[in-house]
């Protein structure tokens, strides 16, 4: 890509170019998770521009069928847990973060990170971490069970908002006897631990 990497020309181009990637309704998630992300970081106060391009590429990778997305793991010299490479559905996020860094041109790590962490979470997500997972968990095309209560909660505090969307998944993984990351519970043990001390 010839823009600068946040620029509003490297957003347009990047935009045409996921479009491209993936299929309408996937394309319609991401315009759903931009929107939801912008709108995050301006209530919590984070890069509005490093939000707005984390979650137009969050799932540029999604469209990947497994093979691929270990080939291209392979190649990048990604790391993948044992859970990573069991767990189809987690692979596109590490291998996204390493196509946003090569193909898009984004070096920032925060960007990357909260791509790399968009599904699972992790202990010690950033502000722009959080903003991009939960806005990929409320936005305005969800409707899993449970998602109104964390849109209301996302309206007054982010850090609880991304504890209840946790809370959720991990209790729907566990309902169907799926594998966890332990991102999540990580993250989860976390968060619990900062809001409720005692």
């Amino acid at each position: 890509m010839r823009a600068k990497p946040l620029s509003p020309e490297w957003f347009h181009q990047a935009a045409r170019e996921v479009e491209a990637r993936l299929d309408a309704s996937r394309f319609q998630h991401t315009l759903g998770v931009v929107e939801c992300a912008v709108q995050l970081a301006r209530t919590y106060g984070a890069d509005e521009a490093k939000a707005r391009a984390a979650a137009l590429l969050h799932d540029v990778a999604k469209g990947y069928d497994k093979e691929r997305l270990l080939k291209e793991a392979e190649e990048f010299g990604i790391v993948l847990s044992d859970i990573e490479r069991r767990a189809f559905a987690l692979l596109h996020a590490p291998v996204g973060a390493e196509v946003a860094r090569r193909e898009f041109g984004v070096d920032d790590p925060d960007i990357l990170a909260a791509i790399r962490y968009h599904t699972t979470g992790r202990a010690g997500m950033s502000l722009l971490e959080r903003v991009v997972f939960l806005a990929d968990y409320i936005e305005p095309g969800r409707n899993h069970p449970g998602v109104e209560r964390v849109r209301v909660t996302a309206q007054a505090d982010l850090d609880r908002a991304v504890l209840l969307a946790l809370d959720q998944t991990i209790v729907y993984l566990v309902e169907r006897q799926a594998l966890i990351d332990p991102n999540a519970l990580a993250a989860r043990n976390e968060l619990l631990t900062r809001l409720s001390p005692n």
